[in-house]
């Protein structure tokens, strides 16, 4: 069986939000010959200038694909407006296996109604601006896709790469998914959540005067990461490490080492078959009832629970 993937482009479309998926999906075939047919198309076919300057050969819009990748880029809220797009997705997501975004091609999603009451995520960036646009989107800002049913959205540029290797691995199994991400050189399963991207940027990790201690907090979440040993990290007193650090973060180090904590167990608990237990060691909580409870202060929802939505 072949599977027709079509990829939407537009005008000031983001050169790797279309190159990263159609790159996978290519790789894909090589390992499953076949597999996948693949079509760049746009509401103006022809040669598509990428933000870069770089075009792109388009094809007219199809409505047989059975996957569509939306781009993402700075003509996305532009596109979104474009009433023969619109349309387009709107046909193309009632009669397709999938309807999948990429970065800020959220928006024309969301724009064609098909984000009302589903969770959905885009670039950091982007997201309390989808949030404020689209009110009825539930946005989940530290993801790095999601997955509602028949939609998926992911977070920014190469997070296409991650969103078309869960594609890959739903059609062809976690055996093809793996090679792809191997001849890639990307992670099968990248860890963590956009927490290494959001999270780390909002407590200053980057540029940040605890840059680096936020990213080693990252790396070692199995560590018991108390006040004493970050302040050792730090080379401060104790009492002087918590004040500086609520006063650069905005929160106390225990806080932002659940956050971090809890971004990466999810992701994990979503994107993975590994017991629960086992993500609760892995990520630093030891216990798992300790894990489920934060997870209900943070998302409402136990780990089974959003592990069981996540496969729906």
């Amino acid at each position: 069986m072949t599977r027709k993937i079509g990829v939407l482009i537009f005008p000031d479309f983001q050169l790797l939000d279309a190159a990263g998926p159609l790159g996978a999906f290519e790789i894909a075939g090589r390992y499953a010959p076949g597999a996948y047919s693949l079509k760049v198309m746009a509401a103006e076919p022809g040669q598509v200038l990428s933000s870069a300057g770089a075009g792109m050969g388009a094809e007219p819009l199809d409505e047989t694909v059975d996957t569509l990748v939306i781009s993402g880029g700075i003509g996305a809220s532009a596109a979104s407006k474009d009433p023969t797009t619109k349309a387009y997705i709107q046909r193309v997501a009632a009669t397709a296996a999938r309807t999948a975004s990429v970065c800020s091609g959220a928006y024309l999603l969301a724009e064609a109604g098909l984000l009302d009451g589903k969770r959905a995520t885009t670039h950091w960036a982007r997201s309390a601006e989808l949030q404020k646009r689209y009110p009825k989107v539930r946005v989940e800002a530290d993801r790095i896709f999601v997955r509602e049913g028949p939609i998926w959205t992911s977070a920014g540029i190469t997070a296409g790469i991650d969103l078309s290797l869960a594609l890959i691995a739903q059609d062809l199994g976690e055996d093809i998914a793996r090679q792809t991400a191997q001849t890639l050189v990307v992670y099968h399963r990248r860890p963590g959540g956009q927490s290494q991207f959001s999270a780390l940027i909002e407590m200053g990790g980057q540029g940040g005067r605890f840059a680096d201690l936020l990213e080693w907090m990252r790396e070692n979440l199995n560590a018991p990461l108390t006040v004493d040993q970050l302040a050792d990290r730090a080379a401060m007193s104790p009492r002087h490490f918590a004040r500086a650090f609520a006063a650069e973060t905005g929160m106390t180090p225990a806080k932002a080492v659940e956050r971090l904590r809890l971004e990466t167990a999810r992701e994990r608990v979503e994107a993975s078959s590994d017991p629960i237990d086992a993500v609760a060691e892995t990520v630093g909580f030891g216990d798992p009832e300790r894990m489920r409870r934060a997870f209900l202060r943070a998302f409402g929802q136990p780990p089974q629970a959003l592990r069981r939505a996540a496969r729906v």
